[in-house]
């Protein structure tokens, strides 16, 4: 199988927008070749309350899983989730000023969408084993 480009964007938490910390929480995957968009996401609440004691981490999982919801075009995830894949991943990665909010979105070549969407939450989310 052939490598095709695609594009991914972190998606982090900002608790205090005023404050501007923010911490890594989910990753969009986006290739366009494949007919693919997909999202992994994993909230460290431990983490979200040394940023902000007073973070809702159910609230901001929701949040997230909303995210997730729009890139898998669940009914729940409201009109954007009924988008084609390009417009969804379109739709989550423009600013915003939410305490979710995408990173700048970033390329790459893959041959498996799915892999690398599960390398990128290893490597960019989840704590160094």
């Amino acid at each position: 199988m052939s490598r095709v480009p695609f594009e991914y964007a972190v998606l982090r938490v900002v608790p205090r927008v005023d404050r501007g910390e923010s911490m890594n929480a989910g990753v969009l995957l986006y290739c366009q070749a494949r007919d693919f968009l997909g999202a992994r996401v994993h909230l460290d609440a431990d983490r979200l309350r040394a940023l902000d004691p007073a973070a809702d981490p159910a609230a901001v999982e929701h949040a997230l899983r909303t995210a997730a919801g729009v890139c898998d075009a669940d009914p729940s995830a409201g009109p954007a989730g009924e988008e084609d894949r390009g417009r969804r991943f379109r739709w989550l990665t423009a600013p915003r000023s939410t305490v979710v909010q995408p990173g700048p979105v970033h390329t790459g070549l893959t041959d498996d969408p799915e892999a690398d969407l599960d390398r990128l939450l290893e490597r960019m989310v989840l704590p160094p084993s």
